[in-house]
């Protein structure tokens, strides 16, 4: 399980812990019944405290997104009904792109330079060739 954190964001360890693990699963990359690692492995990985990866897996069971079962370890579950699916899916999207926005601001560019960038980079990379 790939995850990247962003020690320098103001967004806090643990709620980026949840949004990749549901970016995982929204895109496939976590599907149903796979096993993820430990709390103790993802910590020590992530090089953070135990409890931080502690309250994100809590947070993803209390989403229905994982489940843990005492002894045999954690597990993604069932696919959630396509409109929890595509919540999660447009949450997980609005997030990366409030996350993105955020940096941007952190690092000086004005809106207008953002929505400029945006849309020159959006039809480079969605129109289709003639």
């Amino acid at each position: 399980m790939q995850i990247t954190l962003d020690f320098q964001s103001k967004v806090p360890i643990y709620a980026q812990v949840v949004e990749q693990v549901k970016g995982l699963v929204s895109a496939g990359v976590l599907k149903p019944g796979d096993q993820l690692p430990t709390v103790r492995e993802v910590a020590a990985d992530l090089s953070v405290n135990f409890n931080t990866v502690a309250r994100a897996y809590r947070l993803l069971h209390d989403e229905g997104v994982i489940s843990t079962q005492q002894g045999r370890g954690t597990y993604v579950l069932a696919h959630a009904p396509p409109a929890a699916a595509a919540a999660m899916r447009h949450a997980h999207l609005t997030e990366t792109i409030g996350g993105w926005l955020a940096e941007l601001e952190r690092m000086g560019f004005e809106p207008a330079e953002v929505h400029r960038a945006w849309e020159e980079c959006f039809e480079r990379r969605f129109t289709l060739p003639v």
